[in-house]
């Protein structure tokens, strides 16, 4: 369900009839121009779609007979749909509003072009319903890269984030980070808006990152291509010292990059996630430091 105060003001909607209910039963980013439904063919039709009349339907419809144009639209509004939208500020036939009352179908118009507005609204619609979920860390963008801080409490995630804005980096998202995953292998990262732009840091408290350090120190959203957990350095864990191991967390389904760094006194977080972001846009690239030193080594051996 998507509330539709919210999908008026994203959309640029203006209401031609406001259904009685507050929430659009919107089951599916994809959108449907219902060019043969219109003409009696109802196979494979599915209403939970955003119904969006361009100039073609509305040609279509220009050209029947009013007795004809109100039985096609009698017989399209009797279907569960979610809303109807008219593109290009085009107006609705009497026959088209008198069905939407009828059978509370929500109907808005929007000055957009039909195929402008249909990229706009399903771009939309993949945001909000695509999978959510909410984790305990820091976002940042570091060089481009969005680096995903984890680890318990007071491990320093806030710490490193601090520093690294002071470096000329971007804060997205401080202590709770809002994931969706908006395609099968991508997964953005922002904050609640109640949280945005803030941290927390122990003893000072709540700053403004932006007001602090100014708008550009702040991003709304990144997508996450890197996680990095902070761990407590403990002298009997072996840590990996080459970087072949690859590993990788399971995040909404989608693998992503992960690396475990050791905290430890005097050990400066904000250049090891630096040089971390920039290995992983060198192994984008297809360098791998590693593999490379250990082809020259064994060159040497030979």
């Amino acid at each position: 369900m998507i509330d539709t105060g919210d999908f008026l003001q994203n959309l640029d909607l203006e209401v031609l009839y406001s259904a009685s209910s507050r929430n659009l039963n919107i089951q599916t980013p994809e959108i449907i121009r219902p060019g043969l439904p219109l003409s009696g063919f109802y196979e494979y039709f599915t209403p939970g779609r955003i119904q969006v009349f361009g100039n073609m339907e509305m040609t279509f419809l220009a050209q029947m007979t009013p007795e004809r144009r109100k039985e096609s639209l009698d017989a399209f509004f009797s279907h569960p749909i979610s809303c109807v939208i008219i593109c290009r500020g085009l107006n609705p036939f009497p026959e088209m509003q008198e069905a939407a009352i009828r059978c509370d179908v929500p109907l808005f118009r929007t000055q957009q072009a039909t195929t402008r507005f249909c990229s706009r609204a399903a771009n939309y619609l993949n945001q909000c319903l695509a999978p959510h979920e909410n984790r305990h860390g820091v976002l940042v963008d570091v060089y481009g890269i969005g680096v995903l801080l984890i680890g318990k409490s007071g491990i320093g995630k806030s710490e490193a984030a601090l520093e690294l804005v002071k470096r000329g980096h971007q804060l997205v998202a401080d202590d709770v980070v809002d994931i969706c995953r908006i395609t099968e292998r991508r997964l953005i990262g922002s904050s609640p808006k109640k949280l945005r732009h803030f941290m927390e840091v122990r003893g000072i408290g709540l700053i403004d990152v932006r007001a602090v350090f100014g708008v550009g120190a702040v991003c709304s959203q990144r997508t996450i291509d890197l996680v990095i957990e902070l761990k407590a350095w403990d002298e009997a864990q072996d840590y990996d010292r080459l970087g072949l191991i690859e590993k990788k967390l399971d995040i909404l389904g989608v693998a992503v990059p992960w690396q475990i760094v050791p905290v430890a006194p005097g050990r400066n977080l904000a250049i090891v996630v630096e040089v971390s972001a920039r290995n992983l846009s060198l192994r984008r690239m297809g360098y791998n430091s590693a593999k490379e030193f250990l082809s020259v080594f064994r060159e040497e051996e030979s």
